[in-house]
């Protein structure tokens, strides 16, 4: 088992994204931050380096206010490729990868692809997304909060600068070390690469729902035409459910239902149809299991926009 590598990024970004050889960077990173923890959680070392700029030579103006740094500061930083083969190889053979939010980790993959370097993985990255288990463990489950909100909400120290890679990364780290087991069954995948065959597809199960990560797709008509990714199947007893409320969007990238389970009761199936780096389709479909009052709920929604819909 590797070890936990709680890391943070800063970066800057131009007017407008720069395309090369048909790869775009908008976000160029200009500092690593990172502490790595050990199986029991406890801190067992830090990274930090700043990074000289390549592609956006100039700060922007708010990043520069936000993150502290100009470019003045950047001047004696490491080339991106140096810095990002240090840190990998500082974090070791099979990292669990841990920050505040989902920007980071697809982030760091879009400066390595950008840059030609080999990618974190050919498939879905398995991640702990900090600030979603914050939410789960000590707030609504769906609410975000700022990383400096929930440092003062946690009472813990506030000695380093905030906006500083090694400085968030150690605040992450602290409240990383304060979730329970339980908590931390709740993984998260970066998509910067999505499945490319039916064996890279992601399938998971959590405590109360289903998650499903699909292959590539060339249109929205093949993905709505497929029966697996369309179908209602109870995620428990893994029978095909009749569909109390058939399949209806309200704006064409989200889809859902409702099926009933005899067994099991009502579940809900959304699908999100988003676009993977490459242009083509794939879908995010979670499956799970709702009050009969929230079955009313999406009834109506499916009224309204069918009224929307009629001409």
């Amino acid at each position: 088992m590797g070890n936990y590598i709680v890391f943070d990024l800063e970066w800057n970004q131009g007017e407008a994204p720069v395309t090369i050889d048909g790869k775009t960077l908008s976000f160029e990173i200009v500092e690593i931050g990172a502490v790595k923890l050990n199986e029991k959680r406890v801190k067992i070392g830090e990274f930090s380096k700043l990074i000289k700029p390549k592609v956006h030579k100039q700060m922007h103006k708010i990043t520069g206010k936000l993150i502290h740094l100009s470019m003045e500061d950047l001047e004696n930083g490491e080339d991106f490729c140096d810095a990002a083969k240090e840190f990998l190889e500082w974090c070791g053979e099979d990292p669990k990868f841990c920050s505040w939010g989902p920007l980071d980790l697809t982030e760091f993959q879009r400066n390595l692809d950008f840059f030609g370097m080999p990618l974190l993985s050919d498939r879905p990255l398995a991640f702990y997304d900090v600030q979603k288990l914050y939410s789960l463990a000590f707030d609504d489950g769906r609410t975000r909060k700022a990383l400096a909100a929930a440092v003062e909400e946690l009472g813990l120290n506030t000695d380093n600068p905030f906006h500083r890679a090694l400085g968030d990364a150690e605040y992450t780290a602290k409240i990383f070390q304060k979730f329970g087991e339980r908590v931390l069954e709740r993984i998260s995948f970066d998509t910067y690469v999505t499945p490319k065959t039916k064996k890279q597809e992601i399938k998971i199960v959590f405590d109360s729902y289903e998650k499903y990560i699909s292959r590539e797709f060339d249109t929205k008509e093949d993905i709505l035409e497929n029966m697996e990714i369309m179908s209602t199947k109870c995620y428990i007893c893994h029978k095909n459910i009749r569909r109390k409320i058939k399949w209806f969007s309200p704006n064409g990238k989200h889809y859902y239902a409702v099926a009933c389970c005899d067994k099991h009761g009502f579940m809900k199936a959304k699908v999100r149809i988003k676009k993977a780096e490459n242009g083509r389709l794939y879908v995010v479909k979670t499956c799970r299991f709702i009050s009969p009052e929230e079955v009313e709920t999406m009834k109506q929604r499916q009224r309204k926009v069918k009224k929307r819909q009629t001409p």
